[in-house]
């Protein structure tokens, strides 16, 4: 320990003669404490929602589509071409449009999506939301999201009519299972069925909309997006989960980078007084500068001191506001006592994910502002006489 870290750790907890800057540091060091840690929650639970949403993106649909503005052909050499080009693990083609579904009197307009259930769970986790009977289409099964069941109050058994405008007589489909993905968008407004049962609906024989496709990193989908662009040529559309929902992903993006700027607005404030308890400590501790600085000690050496104290203060907020960010986090995470209206928020739990790099990045920035307010008083304080210090002592 050198002789300028034990006189600046002696300043912060001797009992000052003012113990009203006893009291500001108080607050500096809580002021600090509150602003990383409501900055370690609210960008823990914005990196949670991100999360969570493409989670539920990618699972109800999948990473890759390759689709055509006139319909595909359902061929098994365009779906074999794509199956092999680089980072593709799987392929399934499917059939969706718009229809209404009528049960008794209720009418709900939805998303028909024609599958082949085999290949669609393995480009999606379409099987793992099915919470009630099964993903069995077969030739006129349908398969409900939870929310549109509830609101027609159908269940595993019922019988139900899809109508388009193309098929104003309609087609019945026996409900054959319920899925809930978590998304409310999904859950309310999508509907399974077989291929050949999508084609007869939608007019659309011996079409597909397109090709559904998995690939070996959600995250960076651009070089199979490429691969796949090499393989088929350019008469189709090819789209990643991220193009298709871009708006929503910036906005986030967007959302979470204002966040962290207006809560680190909090630490800086907290900062301020980190350098206002600085400066009237340098005005009580004067008599002491002044002796310090007849005894040989450097302006360089007083810097130091008032530097370290100033630095000591933010170390201790951070470390706090750190220690109760993370609880409060981890209390979100197990409990998920918050609950959201999933109307609203998509989603019905409030969602927490640790990253690392953002916890870094908030305790980083916290030291670093707090390193910054102490630099003028420490100058200050190296910038006394000795000789005025002492003159009235």
């Amino acid at each position: 320990m050198t002789w300028q870290f034990f006189i600046a750790s002696r300043y912060l907890t001797s009992k000052h003669k003012e113990r009203f800057i006893s009291l500001i540091s108080l607050i500096s060091i809580l002021g600090v404490a509150v602003g990383v840690g409501a900055l370690i929650v609210v960008i823990s639970v914005m990196s949670g929602f991100d999360e969570d949403l493409r989670d539920k993106i990618i699972g109800t649909y999948s990473h890759i589509e390759v689709t055509s503005d006139y319909g595909v052909k359902s061929s098994p050499e365009i779906e074999d071409m794509i199956a092999k080009s680089d980072h593709v693990k799987s392929v399934s083609p499917f059939l969706h449009g718009q229809a209404l579904v009528r049960f008794r009197e209720s009418v709900i307009g939805v998303i028909a999506k024609g599958i082949e259930p085999q290949g669609e769970i393995k480009v999606n986790k379409i099987g793992e939301y099915v919470k009630e009977g099964k993903l069995d289409v077969g030739d006129y099964g349908i398969v409900a999201g939870s929310e549109l069941a509830s609101k027609l109050g159908i269940k595993i058994g019922d019988a139900v009519s899809l109508f388009t405008p193309g098929n104003i007589d309609g087609i019945e489909f026996r409900v054959t299972g319920i899925f809930k993905s978590g998304m409310y968008e999904y859950d309310s407004g999508l509907v399974y069925i077989s291929i050949p049962a999508a084609q007869e609906l939608l007019n659309a024989r011996g079409l597909v909309s397109g090709f559904s496709v998995r690939v070996d990193d959600a995250l960076n989908v651009n070089k199979a997006k490429n691969a796949i662009h090499r393989k088929i040529g350019p008469l189709y559309i090819i789209r990643s989960w991220l193009d298709l929902n871009k708006n929503l992903i910036e906005a986030l993006k967007l959302e979470k980078t204002v966040m962290f700027i207006i809560l680190a607005l909090i630490v800086m404030v907290a900062c301020f007084n980190i350098a206002g308890t600085l400066i009237m400590t340098v005005l009580e501790k004067t008599k002491d500068v002044g002796i310090l600085k007849a005894v040989g000690a450097s302006r360089r050496d007083i810097t130091a001191i008032f530097a370290m104290q100033g630095t000591m203060i933010g170390l201790v907020g951070t470390a706090i506001g750190a220690a109760l960010g993370l609880i409060l986090c981890w209390c979100l995470k197990t409990y998920k006592f918050i609950s959201l209206p999933q109307d609203v928020y998509y989603i019905d739990k409030l969602p927490v994910k640790f990253a690392a790099g953002d916890i870094l990045a908030i305790i980083g920035a916290s030291i670093l502002i707090s390193i910054i307010a102490t630099i003028y008083p420490a100058y200050k304080a190296s910038k006394l006489d000795p000789v005025e210090a002492l003159r009235y002592e």
